[in-house]
C-alpha cells in the first residue's frame, strides 16, 4: 500500500501540472502538427491556387474552342490568317513589305 499511497501523493502534487503540460502539448500539436492548423492553411492556399489555374485554363480552352469553330465556319477568319501569317494575297493584289528597321525610326520621330 505504500506504493499506492506514494503514487496518489505524486498524482495530487503534480497532477495539475501534468494535465496543463498535456493540454499545452495537444495545443502545439494542433497548430504545428502534420494535420494541424498551419498545414491545413497551406493546403487551402494550394487548393485556391489550383482552382484559379483551372479557371484560367477553362477560359483559355473556351477561347481556343471558339477559334476552332471560327476557323471551321468563318471564311473571314481563314482569310485573316492567310493574309497575316502566310502573307498571301487575292488575285490582283500586291503585297508591299516594309522592313522593321525603316519603320521603327519613323514611329519614334513622330512622337513629341
Amino acid at each position: 500500500m505504500e506504493i499506492g499511497g506514494k503514487l496518489q501523493s505524486v498524482a495530487q502534487k503534480y497532477g495539475r501540472v501534468l494535465l496543463a503540460l498535456f493540454v499545452a502539448l495537444l495545443f502545439v500539436h494542433d497548430i504545428f502538427g502534420a494535420h494541424g492548423y498551419l498545414s491545413m492553411r497551406r493546403t487551402q492556399d494550394g487548393i485556391k491556387k489550383v482552382q484559379s489555374e483551372i479557371q484560367t485554363l477553362n477560359t483559355e480552352n473556351a477561347a481556343l474552342e471558339q477559334a476552332v469553330k471560327d476557323l471551321k465556319t468563318d471564311p473571314r477568319a481563314i482569310e485573316k490568317i492567310a493574309r497575316e501569317e502566310l502573307i498571301l494575297a487575292r488575285p490582283g493584289e500586291i503585297i508591299i513589305k516594309i522592313p522593321q528597321s525603316q519603320f521603327l525610326p519613323q514611329a519614334s520621330a513622330s512622337r513629341p
